[in-house]
């Protein structure tokens, strides 16, 4: 079975986010490039400021159903693609606090996309030193090619400059790679098994 599941997880704040626009846009272009390549993919997006006690929560066993749902669906997936905006250089506080809440071993193996947005290019090392650091802890596996874009770059809910189209396109592939080797490593797995 090709069966795999993309979950999208944007820590975007604001209402509409642009960061929440990026990923919904990356994680229709993964299912759609994979969709090509004999995958059989499931998405789902998770906004984490539309989950409604995120920020009350102090644990995990305090998690209400919403947010034990989304949870779950990071710590399942088979490759996550995750955005957040920067602020001060790094990501957003809700979105490490829904992290915070992740179980760290969940992760292990787990192939990550990474994006950003933000005001200026000031800000487009946070994928370099804030995000990857952070899926590194969990031992996932960041993609090479991360996408932090501003807003002039991404207008609408589209990228509109060429070089980061070119990014968002090379980020594709490698996710649709990893993909591939997650789907062909279940079924080394399953033939063991049997």
């Amino acid at each position: 079975m090709n069966q795999f599941t993309i979950v999208g997880l944007s820590g975007g704040l604001s209402s509409p986010s642009r960061t929440l626009s990026l990923v919904e846009l990356a994680v229709d272009a993964v299912t759609r490039a994979s969709g090509r390549a004999g995958l059989v993919p499931r998405s789902r997006i998770i906004d984490v400021a539309a989950l409604p006690d995120i920020g009350q929560l102090r644990s995990r066993a305090a998690a209400g159903a919403p947010e034990e749902e989304a949870l779950q669906a990071v710590e399942q997936a088979d490759l996550l693609i995750v955005g957040s905006p920067v602020y001060k250089g790094s990501y957003s506080g809700l979105f490490k606090h829904f992290i915070d809440l992740v179980d760290y071993r969940s992760l292990i193996g787990t192939p990550v996309a990474l994006l950003a947005t933000g005001g200026s290019e000031r800000h487009a090392l946070a994928i370099e030193h804030q995000l990857r650091p952070l899926f590194a802890f969990f031992q996932a596996q960041p993609l090479g090619t991360g996408l932090f874009l501003t807003e002039r770059e991404l207008v609408d809910g589209r990228i509109v400059a060429e070089p980061a189209q070119q990014r968002l396109e090379r980020l594709v592939e490698e996710a649709v790679h990893a993909a591939e080797g997650r789907v062909r490593a279940r079924h080394r797995a399953a033939g063991a098994a049997a």
